[in-house]
């Protein structure tokens, strides 16, 4: 393909990108975000396919099979938990208005410079051959789709080099265009939205030509791969040559990379908008990672099977075969997909690098300046900004610069994949720290530098040390016989351990020493105050709302001038008098607004603040602390705060005191509200305990007044019908013995009465007593149902008996058995409707107990049913029916059906028989009364 053509759409597709960031730009400025949405969040952490995806995966699995897979299900296993680990990383960063993981890192431990420069170090080592692998892909690509010689790589590597200038100059336009580093970069963001959408197309495009183009689909195309047996050891782990060991690895790494790579860092922390939009990148981020990697096998193995035998690199397969099939225009949007893959990342690296390297390296550096020489401090702090500014620009040129000189004399001889995996294992040194500072209050900055130091010291000397011997640049006896001729230095056996593969060993050893040297080293060591501080900021970040909630770091007399001149450095004069304004807004008392006048956001600053006899509010200077932080970083910000505050901070004895002080009202208000909470607690079972009562109370007092009424009645009866029978002595016969026959009745029901009052005052009392003998319980539902047949026929219902052929006795008191079936037939009757259509079933089954208690409980139980379709029982009522005063509720408003005693009572026989009695209804539908008796294994039911 003609090489102008290639060099053209190149530099077309970078226009286009500048077209899409400009574009958003211009939305953002106007209020209109179209970065707002989780969509565009998860599609901007897809920067994590970079070339080695697009590329480097198709090589991995040509020569490695399914390894390739391990890269992308690290991430995927470690997506459902990011609302955990991820939203608390963007949590603390926001509050604490942190812009990269050296930004972190150098804030949970004390804000130390010096960590933070080392961290940017490490990143910027172990990055930077990342990007040379992204400009090793361009340039590659060119080669491939112009077809230049293998000698001829000069135009290549020239067009590499302007392809990388022309990103240089993108990133320097739409990334870094302001020294508040924590602005979003939305025209960015967007770009690589485009992007990742772009190449997944593409991608898939090709994948979807190899496989039904070249090939008859998947089946025809495995069954060709399966033919070769070198691609058939492929299908397998164990065939590829892929161990446990290495597998777990590149999971492990994986898993780092997409949290703490300096690239992720930036689009999944600092250029989140909202904590939910984690919610969808949890799903949608490991979709995309699974759909563009579903025909790297069938690219590979098509490559293998058509180019195998012409010596083409396999990194470059997913160009190569459509250009071998003639497809030219499938290969140059093929080729447009692997510039998107690489610009992508390139752009988001190197905005990252650079803000660490200015605000690491350089500006702790310049920040001394005033604190030495205070007469300096007005004019160094409004040159600062623009120093922080424009050396971030040149950040951005310099990290590209040493990008390409790694490509140009070490990344030529690396495959993709391996350059990535190393860099890889470089940011992996960064878990212990990060983690640990998450979730254990106890990490130090000596810990967690030393361990870095180590951890770094170890990953350079397995993994980027044996690189330097091809090129060159280093003896290979250095890997045969160790440094200095010390075998157990081998940089792939260190101390002696074999068996591993490189990238194993070398993540093995470094998180060795670097995971034991925190831990020990902060056991060892006690955290300053200052650690302690922001240990409890990172830990418990869900527990802290506000800048009230924290502990002031300063003290002393700061003139309020001094403040606005640090802030106006850096933010400008506008940012400020904003700034300072929502401060004053938040805390009134530490900057007092006028209370009258225009809108406060348009006031200029009352001139009483502007005098240097005003103070600032220690408040101030921490919100100004972290406003500074989002420009210089923790560690510089503090270093000039400190600089206008005179170093006046609280130091560890103030600390201290203040802690135990703390403590003790601690322990005093702990005590009160444990006093507080029992003394509530005995309220609240007063309280209960009152209110049975008063229930009781009242339901006796019901009770009482239906016991009488109900002895008023036949006794009024009588007394009347006694008087006319004395009064009249000349009534006739007939008429005489009705009256006789009507008081008869009336004293029985009397008796009747006054029995179940007798009954239930026994049972309560505990003087009751059962006469057990095996009672046939057939015959005791005969003489049941023969005793309520009067009612049921004067009532016309249907009464339904099921009774199984068998039945063995039951140890019970007949005549109290009698009484329950009784009552329970009678209540049915009752709640029946007295039209005909009234309906009972009356059933006994005996069989294991629905309900086993107790080992020791009976093997079997005798069940009555009793079921009606009468009025049925509310709900609410069911569990106080077999209380004794129940039914004499609102007995003021209608005169209740009974006495209220019957269920109470039969309940009490039935628990006599240490059996289980309740009952299933709902309104309108019927109610079911369960009566469960033992039959054996109660002793004292034997006859």
């Amino acid at each position: 393909m003609s090489k102008l053509l290639v060099i053209a759409f190149s530099f077309g597709y970078l226009a286009l990108l500048f077209g899409v960031a400009y574009a958003a730009e211009r939305r953002s400025e106007a209020h209109k975000s179209l970065v707002s949405n989780p969509y565009i969040y998860a599609l901007s952490m897809a920067v994590y396919c970079t070339a080695w995806t697009y590329y480097g995966s198709v090589g991995r699995a040509a020569h490695h099979g399914l390894e390739f897979v391990s890269i992308y299900l690290g991430p995927t296993l470690l997506a459902p938990v990011w609302w955990l680990v991820l939203r608390k990383i963007i949590r603390v960063c926001r509050q604490q208005r942190l812009t990269s993981i050296a930004d972190f890192i150098s804030a949970r431990y004390g804000k130390s410079a010096a960590l933070g420069a080392l961290v940017t170090v490490v990143c910027v080592l172990g990055v930077v051959p990342y990007i040379a692998l992204q400009i090793k892909a361009i340039a590659a690509s060119f080669v491939t789709m112009t077809g230049s010689a293998a000698g001829g790589e000069g135009p290549a590597a020239a067009t590499a080099l302007y392809t990388t200038g022309a990103l240089a100059v993108f990133t320097i336009l739409f990334g870094v265009r302001s020294v508040e580093a924590t602005e979003r970069h939305e025209g960015i963001v967007l770009a690589v939205a485009v992007e990742s959408v772009l190449k997944l197309v593409a991608f898939l495009v090709l994948g979807l030509f190899v496989t039904f183009g070249l090939f008859g689909g998947f089946t025809d195309l495995f069954d060709q791969a399966a033919a070769v047996p070198a691609l058939r050891q492929l299908f397998t782990l164990h065939g590829a040559g892929v161990t446990g060991s290495g597998w777990l690895t590149l999971l492990v790494l994986s898993m780092s990379a997409v949290l703490l790579l300096p690239r992720q860092f930036q689009v999944s922390v600092v250029e989140n908008v909202d904590e939910d939009h984690l919610r969808k990148a949890m799903w949608l981020f490991p979709l995309y990672l699974i759909i563009i990697n579903i025909f790297v096998l069938p690219i590979a193995f098509g490559g293998m099977l058509r180019l195998g035998s012409s010596g083409i690199d396999a990194d470059t397969f997913v160009l190569a075969l459509p250009l071998a099939a003639g497809h030219s225009w499938l290969a140059l949007l093929t080729y447009l997909g692997g510039i998107s893959a690489a610009s992508s990342m390139i752009i988001v690296e190197t905005i990252a690098l650079s803000v660490m390297m200015s605000n690491h390296l350089l500006m702790p550096l310049l920040v001394r300046v005033p604190a030495a020489q205070p007469s300096l401090q007005t004019r160094w702090f409004a040159y600062l900004g623009r120093v922080a500014l424009q050396s971030r620009r040149l950040a951005v040129v310099a990290v590209l610069l040493l990008a390409y000189g790694y490509y140009a004399e070490v990344g030529k001889q690396l495959p993709l994949v391996n350059t990535g995996l190393v860099s890889f294992a470089a940011v992996a040194q960064f878990v212990p720290a990060v983690l640990g500072g998450l979730y254990w209050k106890g990490g130090t900055r000596h810990g967690a530098t030393a361990g870095l130091l180590a951890g770094f010291g170890v990953w350079f000397y397995t993994l980027v040390l044996p690189t330097m011997v091809g090129p060159g640049m280093l003896p290979a006896s250095i890997l045969t016989e160790g440094v200095g001729g010390i075998a157990i230095l081998r940089p792939f056996a260190l101390f002696g351990l074999e068996g591993l593969d490189y990238l194993s060993h070398g993540l093995f050893w470094s998180w060795f020493f670097n995971i034991g040297l925190y831990v020990g080293i902060s056991l060892a060591q006690p955290p300053t105050a200052l650690e302690l501080r922001q240990a409890d900021v990172f830990v418990d970040v869900f527990q802290r709302r506000s800048l009230a909630e924290e502990v002031a770091g300063w003290q002393g007399l700061t003139p309020f001038p001094d403040v606005r001149a640090l802030l106006h450095g850096f933010l400008g004069k506008k940012r400020t008098n904003q700034a300072l304004r929502t401060f004053a807004t938040r805390f009134p008392d530490a900057l007092p607004l006028p209370t009258d006048g225009p809108p406060a956001a348009v006031l200029p600053l009352p001139a009483a603040m502007l005098q240097p006899a005003t103070s600032a509010d220690p408040r101030l200077l921490t919100y100004a602390e972290k406003l500074l932080a989002g420009s210089l970083g923790p560690a510089s910000a503090r270093m000039l705060v400190a600089s206008v505050a005179g170093e006046e901070q609280i130091n560890y004895d103030n600390v201290v005191g203040i802690l135990r002080e703390s403590q003790q009202l601690l322990e005093a208000n702990r005590q009160l509200q444990k006093q507080s909470r029992q003394l509530q607690r005995l309220t609240d079972e007063l309280r209960v305990a009152y209110d049975q009562l008063q229930a009781l109370d009242h339901r006796k007092d019901e009770f009482l007044y239906t016991v009488t009424h109900e002895l008023r009645t036949p006794l009024t009866s009588i007394r009347a019908l006694a008087e006319i029978l004395a009064d009249n002595p000349e009534l006739e016969e007939d008429e005489r013995q009705r009256f006789q026959h009507t008081i008869s009745r009336e004293a029985e029901r009397l008796t009747r009465l006054i029995s179940l009052v007798l009954d239930l005052e026994k049972f309560e009392s505990g003087q009751a007593t059962l006469e057990r003998s095996p009672v046939p319980m057939a015959e005791l539902l005969d003489e049941a149902v023969e005793a309520v047949g009067q009612l049921l026929r004067d009532k016309h219902i249907a009464l339904e008996v099921s009774v199984p052929p068998a039945l063995p006795a039951l140890p019970a008191d007949r005549d109290r058995l009698m009484q329950v079936l009784v009552n329970l037939l009678s209540n049915s009757i009752k709640a029946c409707r007295p039209d005909g259509s009234g309906r009972i079933h009356l059933s006994i089954t005996y069989a294991e107990p629905t309900l086993r208690e107790h080992p020791d409980s009976p093997a079997h139980v005798i069940t009555i049913v009793i079921a009606d379709n009468g009025k049925g029982i509310a709900l609410g009522d069911q569990h106080h029916i077999f209380e004794k005063f129940f039914q004499a509720r609102n007995q003021t408003t209608r005169k209740p059906e009974g006495t209220g005693l019957g269920l109470a009572i039969t309940k009490k026989i039935v628990d006599l028989h240490h059996g289980r009695m309740w009952v299933e209804s709902q309104p309108d539908q019927g109610a079911t009364f369960f009566v469960e008796l033992p039959v054996v294994g109660m002793p004292e039911l034997v006859s």
